[in-house]
């Protein structure tokens, strides 16, 4: 019994596996069961098993995508510069981008996903405030100055770019936009543009920090690290502190 428990649950998780790829490489609603079975070489009949409707997959890859996206938003806490930003933003850059098709068919979803409907506010309430410690963060590093209502409106203005950043990506190109071979380039100028919303709040030094760290990283031969610092534990206790919270 234990056996086939175990092999029912890896089942499951490959069925999510590979309807996370379909949803993001097709959009979901050009996604049917049917397709799904085909590209796991399983009967639709034993999909309908692990999942009896296609509404309990998206519910599914949404539950995925919030578990890791509350771990990613703990690290809010350990951002204290520019450079801690930048990682911050960037890898919730990387996070949207594994869960696409949550952002490209958003509208669309809301719609006809009662689930998703009141999941999404949460999302967004969570991803404000955690905005928000970020910037009260580079306020204490004195990497920033604004005010209490600059820091309400541009924490809103940064949520609102990293939510529609991807359809704004797909809109300029839609045959190639969202394709794997593209994410390096879509993820530097989301996570670039919301920095930039932050342009005329950041200390000289830190200003000119974004402005080095966006050229080092668009250069396409290379990936380089974060530039050098004289302290770099903070931006190391973000990735790490997400990495505990995911495990």
């Amino acid at each position: 019994m234990a056996t086939l428990v175990k092999k029912t649950g890896r089942t499951s998780e490959r069925i999510l596996d590979v309807t996370l790829e379909l949803f993001n490489r097709f959009g979901e609603p050009n996604v049917s069961t049917t397709l799904i079975s085909a590209e796991l070489n399983i009967s639709t009949g034993n999909l309908y098993y692990h999942y009896p409707a296609k509404d309990l997959l998206v519910d599914r890859l949404v539950d995925r995508f919030e578990t890791a996206l509350n771990a990613l938003l703990k690290a809010a806490d350990d951002v204290h510069d520019v450079e801690d930003a930048w990682l911050f933003f960037h890898m919730l850059f990387e996070l949207i981008w594994q869960y696409r098709f949550l952002y490209r068919d958003l509208n669309d979803l809301l719609s006809k996903n009662r689930r998703i409907e009141t999941h999404f506010q949460y999302v967004l309430e969570e991803k404000t405030q955690a905005v928000q410690r970020v910037l009260a963060g580079l306020a204490r590093g004195q990497a920033i100055r604004l005010t209490a209502p600059e820091a309400e409106s541009v924490a809103t203005a940064m949520v609102v770019v990293s939510t529609y950043w991807l359809s704004y990506e797909y809109v300029r190109d839609p045959r190639h936009a969202l394709e794997p071979e593209n994410a390096g380039a879509a993820l530097l100028r989301g996570a670039s543009h919301v920095l930039s919303l932050l342009a005329p709040y950041f200390e000289p030094a830190q200003k000119q920090h974004l402005l080095r760290l966006a050229q080092a990283y668009s250069k396409p031969t290379s990936h380089p690290s974060p530039t050098p610092r004289a302290s770099a534990a903070p931006a190391a206790t973000t990735r790490s502190r997400i990495a505990q919270q995911g495990s």
